[in-house]
């Protein structure tokens, strides 16, 4: 049986006295892709940080990555990759696009090589590579302020490959994006996450028509707990978006993909 990516067992998290995080249970298994669903405030991004070491379980909870209790941070944060809308403003606009891709072997943003470790052409090589599976090898030497939001977002992932990461989290990056450049952003997405050796993606939003076929498994916060998990086709319905947003909703699904309709 292999060991799971991440595995958390019944993880609380508190702030002020106020509870943010209540008894999260969650499993993510290799080579599986993930939706997390949930309105703002339902503790999506507390999640995250958790998850990269950031912040700990406060009120409770153990986890596990890979198996192992307790990890080194730095080498955590190199192995999980995230991208984030936020990021976008932290990379120099005038960084080439080929560099911001190196940077993320650093786990920096902007790209500053150390003397001992320089870049090197295999290196370039990757990142074109990655580039290019992206369908964007063509922005490598553009500025990356110059870049759409879109285009900015598949660059971010090819920055968060190049330490080989075991979990890329995705968050709400489609955040900003015009409806044409959210639909190719997530052309792209799904043609790299049909790719058995790609690592795990877990993707966070508050909007179901971004849960790609890909993501076969889902979780669902509403304030701060678990309100379900598992499987997306068993899970997903009209009734449980209803409840979880407050509003009367039917789903259609087309495509793979789900639509909510005013009831």
């Amino acid at each position: 049986m292999k060991v799971p990516r991440l595995d958390l067992r019944k993880v609380s998290f508190v702030v002020n006295g106020k509870r943010i995080l209540s008894d999260v249970s969650w499993t993510v298994a290799p080579e599986e892709h993930w939706a997390i669903l949930g309105p703002n405030g339902a503790g999506k991004t507390t999640l995250l940080n958790i998850v990269c070491g950031y912040v700990w379980p406060n009120a409770g909870g153990q986890i596990y990555r890979n198996g192992e209790p307790d990890v080194d941070l730095g080498d955590l944060r190199r192995s999980i990759g995230w991208v984030t809308s936020t990021l976008v403003d932290e990379v120099p606009k005038r960084e080439t696009v080929l560099d911001t891709v190196i940077s993320g072997k650093y786990a920096q943003v902007g790209l500053w090589a150390f003397s001992w470790e320089p870049p090197t052409p295999s290196d370039a090589k990757r990142a074109l590579g990655y580039l290019k599976e992206m369908g964007c090898e063509g922005l490598a030497r553009r500025y990356f302020g110059t870049l759409s939001q879109g285009e900015q977002q598949k660059v971010l992932i090819c920055r968060a490959r190049m330490t080989e990461p075991y979990l890329t989290i995705l968050d709400e990056p489609c955040a900003g994006m015009d409806p044409g450049a959210r639909e190719v952003f997530l052309a792209s997405l799904l043609s790299i996450g049909k790719n058995s050796s790609h690592p795990s993606f877990i993707y966070v939003t508050h909007h179901v028509e971004e849960i790609l076929p890909i993501f076969t498994k889902i979780l669902i916060l509403k304030d701060g707990r678990v309100m379900k998990s598992g499987k997306t086709d068993n899970v997903l319905s009209g009734e449980t978006i209803s409840e979880l947003y407050g509003i009367s909703v039917q789903l259609v699904k087309k495509n793979g993909r789900y639509w909510p309709i005013p009831a």
